[in-house]
C-alpha cells in the first residue's frame, strides 16, 4: 500500500510538470506573439510616421520651389507631373520617395494645389498624401482700403477687412482687422473734427480688439500697370476696345445670358454740387439720360472679359461670367444702376478699375446694390454732395479700392446726414481674395490657403 501511494503521487507530479509546461509554452508563445504583433505595429506606425515627413518635405521643397519660380508649375521640365523625388536620411541616403501633383491656377484665381505624396522605400504600401493650396493674395483681400484718411459713420458697416494709409474715424460696426499706417493725424471737418490731432484710429465704434496701428501702408502703384493690361487684353475673343464715343461716353450693361450690350450715351443730365474739400458748387453732367443702338457682345469664353474704353463709362445690369471694366487716363466710371451677380460663388465677378473716379449719379436707385470690385487708382470712389438729395440704402458686395477721400453720404455738424445714402453696408467677397477680377493687381507672395492631410 505505501509503494502504491508513492507511485500515484508521483504520477501526479508528471502531470503537474507536464501540463505546467504547456501552459508556460502557450504563455511564452502568446508573449512572443503579442511582443511581434507590437513591434510590427510599432514599425508600421514609425513608417508611417516617416511617410508623412517625406510627404510634408515634398511640400516644403516644392514651396521653396515657387518662391523663386512662381509660374513654374512643372518643376522645372516641360512635361506633366507626377514628379518624384528621392528623400536621402542625414548620411546621404536613400530611405524613401515623394511623388508631387501640382494642379495649376484656373482661370480668374491665383491658387495652385499642391499634392505630396511620401513612402520609405522598405514599406512602399504605406503612403501618406498632403494637400496644400498656395495664392496670391489680391488688392480685393480688402472690403474697403484707401490712401487717405476715412470715416465710417455710425449708420454704416462693414464686413472684411479695412485699411488706411491715413487716419480713420470710426463710428460704426466691424468684424474684421480694421488698420490704419499713420499712429496720429489731423482729423479735418470734412470728417467732422476741427482740424484736431487724433490716434491712427478712434472714435465711437467697435468692436476696438479689431483695431490695429500704425502699420505698413498699401501702394496703388501697381494699378497703373494694371490698367495697361486691360487695354492691351481687350481685343476679341476676350475683350472690347472702345474709342472716343464722340458723345457723352459709353453704357456698358450686363445681361444674364452671358452677354453685355453697349450703348454710346449721346445726353446726359446735370446736378450742381460739390466734391470734399471744395467749398464752391460745380455742375457735374454724369446722369446718362439719352442713349444710341445697342450692339450685343459675349461674355469671353476663357472666362476673363476685358473691356477697355477711352472715354466715361456707365455701367450696370446682371453679371454672368468674369470681367474687368477699365477707363482710360482722365475718364471715369459711373454706376448707372443695380449692379447684380447672376451667383454669388465666384463664377461671376466684376471689376471696375478707374484711373480717376467711380461715382454715384444724382439719381442713382433709392436702394441701391453694387456687387463688383472698384479701383478709383488717383481719384475716389464716392458720391458728390447734392444739396437735400437722400437716398435709403446702398449695399456693396465686394471691395472698394480708392486713392482718394471715399464716401457715400454728406452729414452736418452735428453728425445727421445732408445728402447721399442713409445706410450703407460694404460686405467683402470673399472669393476675391485669390480669385480677384481679371487684370486685378495681386501680392507677389504665396500665402498659405490651406493644409490637409488627404490619407
Amino acid at each position: 500500500m505505501p509503494n502504491k501511494f508513492l507511485n500515484n503521487r508521483g504520477n501526479i507530479l508528471l502531470i503537474a510538470i507536464v501540463f505546467g509546461f504547456i501552459s508556460f509554452s502557450v504563455v511564452v508563445v502568446a508573449v512572443t506573439s503579442y511582443a511581434i504583433s507590437e513591434n510590427r505595429a510599432s514599425v508600421k506606425k514609425h513608417n508611417r510616421e516617416m511617410a508623412f515627413q517625406i510627404a510634408e518635405a515634398g511640400v516644403n521643397y516644392y514651396r521653396w520651389h515657387l518662391a523663386h519660380n512662381k509660374n513654374d508649375f512643372t518643376d522645372s521640365t516641360t512635361t506633366p507631373g507626377p514628379y518624384i523625388h528621392v528623400y536621402e536620411d542625414k548620411d546621404g541616403n536613400v530611405v524613401g520617395r515623394y511623388s508631387l501633383n501640382i494642379i495649376i491656377p484656373v482661370a480668374g484665381s491665383t491658387v495652385v494645389t499642391i499634392e505630396s505624396t511620401g513612402w520609405l522605400d522598405v514599406q512602399p504600401e504605406s503612403k501618406r498624401t498632403i494637400r496644400v493650396r498656395l495664392g496670391f493674395p489680391a488688392l480685393t483681400d480688402y472690403a474697403l482700403l484707401t490712401a487717405e484718411d476715412i470715416w465710417i459713420g455710425d449708420n454704416e458697416a462693414t464686413h472684411g477687412k479695412l485699411h488706411a494709409n491715413g487716419g480713420i474715424r470710426f463710428d460704426g460696426t466691424g468684424d474684421a482687422p480694421i488698420t490704419s499706417a499713420v499712429p496720429t493725424y489731423i482729423c479735418k471737418a470734412h470728417h467732422g473734427c476741427g482740424n484736431q490731432e487724433k490716434p491712427g484710429i478712434w472714435g465711437d465704434g467697435g468692436p476696438t480688439n479689431y483695431w490695429s496701428f500704425p502699420v505698413p501702408s498699401k501702394s496703388f502703384v501697381s494699378i497703373t500697370a494694371k490698367l495697361k493690361d486691360v487695354k492691351d487684353a481687350a481685343v476679341p475673343p476676350n475683350g472690347l476696345y472702345l474709342t472716343s464715343s464722340g458723345k457723352q461716353g459709353w453704357r456698358i450693361s450686363f445681361q444674364t445670358d452671358g452677354t453685355y450690350k453697349v450703348y454710346k450715351v449721346n445726353t446726359t443730365d446735370c446736378y450742381d454740387g460739390k466734391d470734399i474739400g471744395d467749398n464752391r458748387y460745380h455742375t457735374y453732367c454724369i446722369d446718362a439720360k439719352t442713349f444710341g443702338d445697342a450692339t450685343t457682345y459675349t461674355m469671353s469664353p476663357t472666362n476673363s472679359t476685358f473691356i477697355y474704353s477711352e472715354d466715361n463709362t456707365w455701367v450696370d445690369g446682371t453679371v454672368n461670367g468674369r470681367a474687368t471694366v477699365g477707363v482710360a487716363i482722365g475718364k471715369s466710371i459711373i454706376i448707372n444702376g443695380n449692379i447684380l451677380y447672376a451667383a454669388k460663388d465666384g463664377t461671376s465677378v466684376l471689376g471696375l478699375m478707374a484711373e480717376q473716379n467711380v461715382l454715384l449719379p444724382y439719381n442713382s436707385p433709392n436702394i441701391l446694390e453694387v456687387d463688383a470690385a472698384l479701383i478709383a487708382q488717383n481719384g475716389a470712389v464716392k458720391r458728390y454732395y447734392y444739396p437735400g438729395n437722400k437716398k435709403d440704402q446702398l449695399t456693396i458686395y465686394g471691395s472698394i479700392i480708392s486713392n482718394g477721400i471715399w464716401t457715400w453720404s454728406w452729414v452736418s455738424g452735428g453728425g445727421a446726414i445732408t445728402s447721399g445714402y442713409l445706410e450703407s453696408d460694404t460686405t467683402y467677397d470673399a472669393n476675391l481674395s485669390y480669385g480677384p477680377p481679371p487684370a486685378f493687381p495681386v501680392g507677389s507672395e504665396y500665402n498659405l490657403i490651406s493644409w490637409e492631410l488627404v490619407d
